[in-house]
This record gives C-alpha cells, sequence and structure tokens, in this order.
C-alpha cells in the first residue's frame, strides 16, 4: 500500500485511526496503535477529551471551540494531534485506513 504525506491540517477533520487503543492514565491516557505497535502518552486530560471528540466536528479548529479550549493554547494542542496523525494514530475523517499525515 502507498501513502502519501501530506501536511496536518487543522481545518480538516480527523478521528482517532480505528487500531487505536486509549487507556485512561491519572496524567492523561496511553494510547496503543495495534497496527504500528506504537505507544503515545497523551499528557493532558482536555487532550484526550479532544482527541476522544474529533470525529464529531467538521475540523480540529470547530472541535478546539466545542470543547472550550483557550485560543491561545490551540497551538500547543496542534502540535500534539500534528504528531499523533504523523504517527498514524489519527487519520483524516475521510481517508482510509493507514492514511499517513506529516507534521
Amino acid at each position: 500500500m502507498t501513502s502519501l504525506a501530506v501536511p496536518f491540517d487543522a481545518d480538516r477533520a480527523y478521528r482517532l485511526h480505528e487500531q487505536v487503543a486509549l487507556r485512561p492514565e491519572p496524567f492523561g491516557a496511553l494510547a496503543y496503535h495495534y497496527g504500528n505497535r506504537r505507544l503515545n502518552f497523551l499528557r493532558a486530560k482536555e487532550l484526550v477529551a479532544l482527541v476522544e471528540s474529533l470525529d464529531a466536528y467538521e475540523s480540529v479548529r470547530a472541535a478546539f471551540s466545542a470543547a472550550e479550549i483557550d485560543p491561545r493554547r490551540w497551538p500547543s494542542f496542534e502540535k500534539a494531534l500534528a504528531s499523533l496523525a504523523a504517527s498514524d494514530f489519527l487519520v483524516g475523517a475521510a481517508d482510509g485506513e493507514g492514511a499517513e499525515v506529516a507534521a
């Protein structure tokens, strides 16, 4: 399977990859990708809630607004989401499995 890397775009819709499981932890959550066997730490409970709700919104920015995240914090959340997308933990909502997103 060949995939093209596309930059993370906060104006697009994303969702958690179907092969990713989140395990709640006191600091946030552990995210494990069963397909590529990678582990990620989500170090803020707000980030966990955001990741879990992404598929309900037409864009990442809409999800930020709905979650009432202070706009001054959006760049740090966007960076975290871009990293998750680059690791295939998040995929574009319209993309199929394995769509690769570059940070």
